[in-house]
């Protein structure tokens, strides 16, 4: 875990390989966190291998058993120094996430800053009041949007 009483955080996130690091703990890192270095940190190279990780790990925190026979679409828009999309798909059983807007018609769109972002997938922030207080806007489906958290493991700090 970094040292966040060191130099430059930003030096320190990006010698970690996030490969590595568990869900719990990328979950302490963004709870010890405030707002504004979390905003420092997701610049450039950094953003992007950030991104990519927490993505590529729902996947494997999909918990298909309580999805059920959900069908949906869901496309996430982080904004920060740029605007990146991802999307979800929840089809049979299985989770499938793609890098990019496609064609298909979303059932929900989420749309939140990076802090934001991460203090929701790493469970450090309640997605009700994220969404009251105007930091996560949905277009679409506001029910499926709400119980998503249930269909991931969410790790906890």
């Amino acid at each position: 875990m970094p040292d966040n009483t060191s130099g430059n955080l930003t030096d320190d996130l990006a010698g970690l390989d996030f490969a590595a690091v568990s869900p719990e703990e990328f979950a302490r890192i963004v709870k010890g966190l405030s707002a504004k270095q979390l905003g420092e940190v997701m610049h450039g190279e950094l953003r992007t291998r950030v991104l990519s990780e927490v993505f590529g790990r729902m996947r494997q925190q999909f918990r298909p058993e309580a999805a059920g026979q959900l069908k949906a679409l869901i496309r996430w828009k982080i904004t920060g120094e740029t605007d990146e999309v991802y999307e979800t798909s929840i089809a049979d059983g299985r989770c499938t996430v793609s890098g990019g807007r496609s064609d298909g018609e979303p059932r929900t769109t989420l749309v939140l800053g990076d802090a934001e972002f991460l203090r929701l997938v790493s469970g450090n922030a309640n997605p009700v009041t994220m969404f009251m207080t105007r930091k996560l806007k949905i277009a679409g489906d506001v029910g499926l949007a709400s119980g998503l958290t249930r269909y991931f493991d969410i790790p906890k700090a």
